[in-house]
C-alpha cells in the first residue's frame, strides 16, 4: 500500500470547486476546504504559470487538467483517486467543453469510481437550511444570479454580467496608471493584493461627491503600497473609494449589479418575488469586500423607485449571513451533499460514462427527457 494511503483508514471523498481564479479543495463532512489554491499549473515546456481557463484547444485543456488534478491528489490530498468517488461543484453556466474534459480526465486518466456534479447556486443553500433564495455569485469573470425556488434552480430567470473581480482589476489598473506615471504592467497578483488590502465599497452619497470636480468631502488617506522591492506605489484615497463604483454604474442597456438582481426577480412567479427579496445569498470572493453588502442594499432600494421595477412591490431586502466565508460557501454545500446518501443515488458511475461517453447535462434534451423532473412552471407577469 502506498505511503499516502496510510495516513487515514477511512475512504475520503474529495470535494472540488474549480473556479476561474481559485480552486477550493477538501473532503466531505469538513467545515472548510483543506486548501484554496490558484487555478493554474506550471507549463513543463515554458516553465511559466498558466491559468486553466486560458486554454488554446481541447487538447491543451486536457493536458492542463491532467497536471492540475495530479497536483490536487498527490500534493495536497495525499490519496489515490483510483476507485474513489469525487464531488464536483460547478456553475450551471459552466462550458460544456470544460465539464466534459474534466470528466474525461477523472474517469480515463485517474479512474475515479463515480462523479457527483452539483450546481453551485443550489448547494450554497445547504449550510443555511433553506430551499428558496436568490443566489448572487460574484466571482472572477462575471456575476451570475439564479433564483432557487423550493430546491429547484429557475434557469429561465438567470442573469449574468461581466462584473467580476477581473473587471475590478482592470478598472483599478487604469486608475493607478493615471496617478502613477510609468506604471503600466501590473500583474494580476499585485492588483488583487491592492484591491484586498486598500480598497473598499463606499456609500452612494459619497460616491456622487467623489465624481464632482470640486468635492467637499474628505477622501480617505493615501496608501504607499510596497512595489518592486524598494519602490512604492501610491494608491490615492479617491482610488481606494472609487474602484468598485463600476459595479453600480448602468451601461448603455441600463444594466448593473442591482438591476441584474431585480431583473431575475421579475422573471419568477409573482408569489415568490417578496420571498426571494427577503432571502438574498451572496457568494464569491468579490462580495467579501468591506461595505459591499450595505452598498448593494442601498442600490436595490434606489432602483425600486425606477418605473420598470415598481411592479415588483417589494417592501424590503434581507441578506443571509452564511456560517462560513462567502468565497467557499458553495464548496461547503458540496461537502454537505457529499456526506449524505445523495452521493450514492445521483453520482455518475464510471460504467455509465464509458457507455454514454458524456455527463448528463440540463442543456442536453436527451438527458432531460430521461430524467423524472417535477412539474414546476413559473408564471411571469
Amino acid at each position: 500500500m502506498p505511503l499516502y494511503e496510510t495516513l487515514s483508514t477511512e475512504k475520503l471523498i474529495v470535494v472540488l470547486d474549480i473556479g476561474t481564479a481559485f480552486t477550493k479543495f477538501g473532503f466531505t463532512s469538513e467545515f472548510a476546504p483543506r486548501y484554496i489554491i490558484r487555478s493554474e499549473v506550471r507549463c513543463k515546456k515554458t516553465n511559466s504559470l498558466r491559468r486553466i481557463c486560458d486554454y488554446n484547444s481541447p487538447e491543451d485543456l486536457y493536458d492542463l487538467l491532467v497536471e492540475f488534478i495530479h497536483t490536487i491528489y498527490f500534493k495536497y490530498a495525499l490519496t489515490s483517486p483510483k476507485d474513489r468517488p469525487i464531488v464536483i461543484v460547478e456553475s450551471l453556466l459552466c462550458p460544456t467543453l470544460f465539464r466534459e474534459t474534466l470528466a474525461k480526465v477523472l474517469f480515463l486518466q485517474y479512474e475515479v469510481s463515480s462523479i457527483l456534479v452539483l450546481p453551485s447556486h443550489l448547494v450554497a443553500l445547504a449550510s443555511l437550511a433553506i430551499d428558496t433564495a436568490l443566489v448572487i455569485d460574484v466571482g472572477y469573470k462575471e456575476a451570475v444570479t439564479i433564483p432557487i425556488c423550493y430546491g429547484l434552480p429557475i434557469v429561465q430567470a438567470w442573469q449574468a454580467l461581466p462584473l467580476g473581480g477581473e473587471y475590478i482589476h482592470y478598472n483599478l489598473k487604469n486608475l493607478l496608471s493615471n496617478c502613477n506615471t510609468g506604471i503600466q504592467n501590473l500583474s494580476e497578483t499585485v492588483l488583487e493584493d491592492i484591491k484586498i488590502r486598500c480598497c473598499f465599497v463606499t456609500k452612494s452619497s459619497r460616491a456622487k461627491q467623489l465624481n464632482l470636480a470640486k468635492s467637499e468631502i474628505v477622501p480617505p488617506p493615501d496608501v504607499k503600497y510596497p512595489y518592486a522591492g524598494a519602490e512604492t506605489l501610491l494608491v490615492a484615497g479617491k482610488i481606494r473609494e472609487k474602484v468598485f463604483e463600476i459595479m453600480y454604474e448602468e451601461d448603455n442597456d441600463h444594466l448593473c449589479l442591482s438591476t441584474m438582481i431585480l431583473d431575475a426577480i421579475l422573471k419568477v412567479d409573482i408569489d415568490l418575488r417578496q420571498k426571494l427579496a427577503e432571502n438574498l445569498v451572496l457568494i464569491g470572493g468579490t462580495v467579501m469586500t468591506l461595505g459591499f453588502k450595505a452598498r448593494l442594499k442601498e442600490e436595490l432600494q434606489k432602483q425600486l423607485l425606477n418605473e420598470r421595477y415598481q411592479i415588483l412591490n417589494i417592501k424590503e431586502f434581507r441578506f443571509h449571513s452564511p456560517p462560513c466565508k462567502e468565497n467557499y460557501a458553495a464548496w461547503l454545500g458540496g461537502a454537505i451533499y457529499g456526506a449524505t446518501d445523495f452521493l450514492s443515488m445521483k453520482a455518475v458511475s464510471k460504467d455509465f460514462y464509458l457507455r454514454e461517453k458524456h455527463l448528463p447535462d440540463w442543456i442536453n434534451l436527451k438527458d432531460v427527457t430521461n430524467m423524472k423532473l417535477p412539474d414546476y412552471t413559473t408564471r411571469v407577469l
